[in-house]
C-alpha cells in the first residue's frame, strides 16, 4: 500500500484509498476537466472537496501541494518509476493523465501537437477571459460604473467563441472525429458561460451553432454527466 504521509495535504484530507489517485477539487470548470478525464479513462481515484466557502484552498495543507492555491490538484501514488507524483494546473494534469492512460491524447506526433495547441488556447485564452467576464457580468465587477472592462471581456469571449465555432464547422470534435483532452478542457468553460455565469444572452451564445452542437455532444457523455458533480458541493 503506498505511503502518502510525506504529503501534508493528506493530514487534512486523509485518503481512504491511498493506492488511488488523490484528487483535490471542486466542480468548477477547471475542476470538472480533471474529474471528466479520470471518469473517461477509468483510472481509479478518490475525490476530496476543497471548500472555497471555508478557505480550504488557502490552508497550509493545500498550499503544501499547490502553492498557487487553485483547484484542482492531485497526487498519483503510482507516478513515474512507481513514486508518488504531486501535480497541479489542470492542463498539465490532462496531459499527464492522457499519457498515463494512453487515452484521449493522440499518439501521432502531429495530432498530439494539434491537441495540445487547442489545450493551450483554452488555458491561455478562453478560460481566463471567461473568468473575467464572469466577474464583470455576475459578481462584484457588475457594480462598476465604467462598463469598458465588461465590454472588453465580453467582446473577447465572443471573438474566441467565433474562433471555435468556425473551427468546428464540419468537425465532430475539436481535433476531428475523436474526442480528446482539447474537448475536455474546453466544454466546461462554455457550459459555465451559459450556466453559472448567466452570460448566454449577452454573448449571443445560441448563435454559435457549431459550438452549441458540440457542447451538447460533450455534455451527454456519461463521464461528463458524472464529472459536473465531482466532488459533490453538498
Amino acid at each position: 500500500m503506498p505511503d502518502l504521509s510525506e504529503f501534508p495535504i493528506t493530514r487534512k484530507w486523509p485518503p481512504r484509498h491511498p493506492d488511488r489517485i488523490q484528487l483535490y477539487s471542486l466542480p468548477t470548470p477547471n475542476g470538472i476537466k480533471v474529474s471528466a478525464m479520470l471518469e473517461e479513462t477509468g483510472l481509479p481515484y478518490e475525490a476530496h472537496k476543497v471548500d472555497f466557502a471555508t478557505g480550504d484552498q488557502r490552508s497550509p495543507e493545500f498550499l503544501s501541494l499547490n502553492p498557487n492555491n487553485k483547484i484542482p490538484a492531485m497526487i498519483d501514488p503510482d507516478g513515474p518509476d512507481g513514486k508518488p507524483l504531486p501535480l497541479w494546473e489542470s492542463g498539465a494534469m490532462l496531459i499527464y493523465l492522457g499519457e498515463k492512460s494512453g487515452r484521449l491524447l493522440p499518439a501521432d506526433p502531429a495530432r498530439k501537437a494539434e491537441t495540445i495547441q487547442w489545450l493551450m488556447w483554452q488555458m491561455g485564452g478562453l478560460g481566463p477571459m471567461a473568468g473575467q467576464l464572469g466577474f464583470f457580468h455576475k459578481f462584484a465587477g457588475r457594480d462598476y460604473e465604467d462598463r469598458r472592462p465588461f465590454e472588453r471581456y465580453r467582446d473577447e469571449v465572443k471573438r474566441l467563441l467565433g474562433v471555435l465555432d468556425r473551427h468546428l464547422d464540419g468537425r465532430d470534435f475539436i481535433i476531428g472525429a475523436d474526442y480528446t483532452i482539447a474537448d475536455i478542457a474546453t466544454w466546461p468553460w462554455i457550459r459555465n458561460l451559459g450556466g453559472f455565469y448567466e452570460a448566454g444572452e449577452v454573448l449571443g451564445l445560441a448563435d454559435f451553432k457549431n459550438v452549441m452542437r458540440w457542447l451538447d455532444i460533450c455534455m451527454r457523455r456519461p463521464a461528463s454527466e458524472k464529472a459536473v458533480d465531482i466532488p459533490p458541493r453538498e
